[in-house]
């Protein structure tokens, strides 16, 4: 059975790149997981959705929803709130 997304990205290391790719069939948990990427500076390569790669706008809406849910996580540890104070009072998704 094929997943409904796919993400394919690179880990870095000093003389090469890891090229690895992450399954899911949840499309939250891909949000997620794009997120942690741009956390830790992975290079996001693809995003196919049931083996077709996205067209470059939902790619870019998934990438800005995985930036957002990762800036609510960090304005959510700096100032000691929750996620739904966060999106009251900043607008950021909850």
């Amino acid at each position: 059975m094929l997943a409904k997304y796919k993400i394919e990205y690179s880990v870095p290391f000093t003389r090469h790149a890891e090229h690895l790719h992450y399954l899911t069939n949840d499309p939250v948990a891909c949000e997620e997981f794009l997120g942690e990427l741009l956390e830790k500076r992975f290079k996001i390569r693809d995003v196919f959705h049931e083996g077709v790669e996205l067209p470059r706008v939902d790619f870019d809406r998934m990438i800005k929803t995985a930036a957002g849910v990762l800036t609510t996580k960090h304005i959510c540890a700096a100032l000691d709130i929750d996620s739904v104070e966060a999106r009251h009072r900043f607008g950021s998704p909850a």
